[in-house]
C-alpha cells in the first residue's frame, strides 16, 4: 500500500538472459528511472512470472504489464492495449516461454473477482529470443518509444484516479 491507497502496479516480464525476451524488464527499469517519479506507482521485476505475483495483482488499483509480444509486426514495434483489448490479445497470443503467463494470472484474478479495472499491456515485437544479455538493435531502439507509451498510460491513470 502507498500513502494514497493501493498501488498502481507495473510488471516488467521476461528473462534478461534471453535477449529480447528481457525487454519487459529492461522497459520497466527505464520507466522507473524517469523523473519526476510518479506517486503511488510500484515497479516489479516479474521475471518469468509465477503465481506468487497474484496477491500483488489482487491488491493493486491498476496494472500495467510490459513484455515482449508476438505482434506480427516488424521487430521493435510497440503496441499498447488497454482493458478488454488487452484481455482479447492475451487470449489469442502464442504460448509464452514463461512459467506462468500473464493470461493465467489475470484469469485467476478474474475468477476471484480481483481483476484490476484499469489494466494495460505494452508489448514490443522481439527479433531474437536466445541466449544473450543484450537486446537486439531494433528492440533496444524501441525502448524510448515504449517508455513514452507506458508513461502516458500511467499519467492518464493518475489523472483519472485523482478525480475519481
Amino acid at each position: 500500500m502507498t500513502p494514497h491507497g493501493p498501488p498502481i502496479l507495473v510488471l516488467g516480464v521476461g528473462n534478461t538472459l534471453m535477449r529480447d525476451d528481457g525487454v519487459g524488464v529492461r522497459l520497466m527499469e527505464a520507466l522507473a528511472s524517469v523523473e519526476p517519479a510518479l506517486p503511488g506507482v510500484e515497479y516489479v521485476d516479474a521475471g518469468t512470472l509465477s503465481f506468487l505475483l497474484l496477491p500483488m495483482i489482487e491488491q493493486c488499483r491498476a496494472l500495467l504489464v510490459l513484455d515482449a509480444a508476438h505482434l506480427e509486426t516488424a521487430p521493435g514495434d510497440v503496441r499498447c492495449l488497454e482493458g478488454t483489448a488487452m484481455d482479447d490479445f492475451l487470449r489469442t497470443a502464442r504460448c509464452s516461454v514463461h512459467e506462468v503467463g500473464v493470461r493465467d494470472l489475470l484469469d485467476v484474478a478474474r475468477l476471484t473477482d480481483h481483476l484490476p479495472e484499469r489494466r494495460a499491456f505494452v508489448g514490443v515485437q522481439p527479433l531474437e529470443i536466445g541466449w544473450g544479455e543484450t537486446l537486439s538493435d531494433p528492440v533496444a531502439g524501441a525502448l524510448p518509444v515504449a517508455v513514452t507509451t507506458a508513461r502516458a498510460v500511467l499519467s492518464g491513470w493518475l489523472s483519472g484516479l485523482a478525480v475519481s
